[in-house]
């Protein structure tokens, strides 16, 4: 792994480094030159997803970097995850395999179920992801995921193409039912977390059941005015504590989101950025300065409002 970025354990053994690249809106195009650049900056976790369609594009940086002498497969984190329309048990293996055979690493680190809300199958394509009704509204299945997770736990008891699973956007009701059943323990969720919206309940309920949080969105979508949001980017505050570490706002923000028991994973196409966001892990938080940040509570930026009225809708839950 990167000397630069710690690891955390698993529950299963393995680790993850504490900060990573998120590739959400990396597409075809750019992603392979991103994602080659983020691992010279040092990045050794890389985010995916099915849903963001450049997963081959991934898996063709990851190994120009691999035939460069620059990583080998072993020092780099792969996270990929199973789409809504998946949910169907008999859907769930030939899902990954696509996601497996288009990164094409020889492995998935870990392999999330994207969110509990099934959405009803119609293909295995990029445009089979949104099934809508003539009225244009999305097409639910009610599919337990309890019986998808059931389905994930035999990619991995199959050995060697998947050494982890675990979920994202889960409540703390929905997780518990998991465990509940669950022969192979979910070793992470990855949800919203930002300091408009840091989690904090359920961070501290997932780590009393020795689970990770990764945490998306970190920057709290600051481009967005969403409720009312005060962005702690530009914060005077905030800017002043970057100061006296040396810091910029942005890297002050992803040392809050790890010292309070996240993995962030920021995206940015400019390169100063990346080379700020990885560059975090140097200096930590007093307390005082962990509330402070702490202290701008707004709401979500992504609510998933299409799917609000889904009977697996986790947001209605405070944590």
């Amino acid at each position: 792994m990167s000397t630069q970025v710690p690891t955390v354990r698993f529950s299963n053994g393995y680790e993850i480094p504490v900060l990573g690249y998120g590739t959400y809106l990396a597409q075809k195009g750019q992603c392979v030159e991103l994602v080659k650049k983020a691992i010279d900056l040092g990045y050794r976790h890389i985010d995916t997803a099915f849903l963001y369609e450049n997963e081959v594009e991934i898996g063709q940086a990851i190994r120009d970097k691999i035939a460069e002498g620059v990583i080998r497969r072993e020092d780099v984190f792969v996270t990929t995850k199973l789409w809504n329309t998946f949910h169907d048990p008999q859907h769930v293996e030939e899902a990954f395999r696509r996601s497996f055979d288009m990164l094409d690493i020889g492995y998935i680190d870990l392999f999330l179920m994207h969110s509990p809300m099934g959405v009803q199958f119609s293909g295995y394509e990029y445009a089979d992801m949104q099934p809508k009704d003539a009225a244009g509204n999305m097409l639910f299945s009610d599919v337990d995921y309890v019986e998808t997770w059931k389905a994930m736990e035999k990619l991995v008891t199959a050995g060697g193409r998947v050494r982890s699973i675990g979920l994202s956007n889960f409540n703390s009701e929905q997780i518990e039912r998991i465990l509940q059943i669950a022969t192979v323990k979910p070793v992470n969720n990855q949800v919203e977390a930002n300091p408009g919206y840091d989690q904090r309940k359920l961070i501290a309920f997932c780590q009393a059941r020795g689970i990770t949080v990764t945490a998306y969105g970190p920057m709290g979508r600051p481009h967005r005015t969403t409720n009312g949001n005060r962005n702690a980017l530009d914060d005077p505050k905030v800017l002043e504590i970057g100061r006296k570490y040396g810091k910029t706002g942005g890297q002050v923000i992803l040392r809050y989101l790890i010292d309070i028991g996240t993995i962030p994973i920021p995206y940015s196409t400019n390169e100063e950025r990346m080379r700020q966001n990885i560059d975090v892990c140097d200096f930590k938080l007093t307390g005082e300065e962990i509330e402070y940040l702490a202290s701008f509570h707004s709401a979500r930026t992504i609510p998933f409002l299409p799917l609000k009225s889904h009977k697996y809708y986790p947001f209605d839950l405070e944590f």
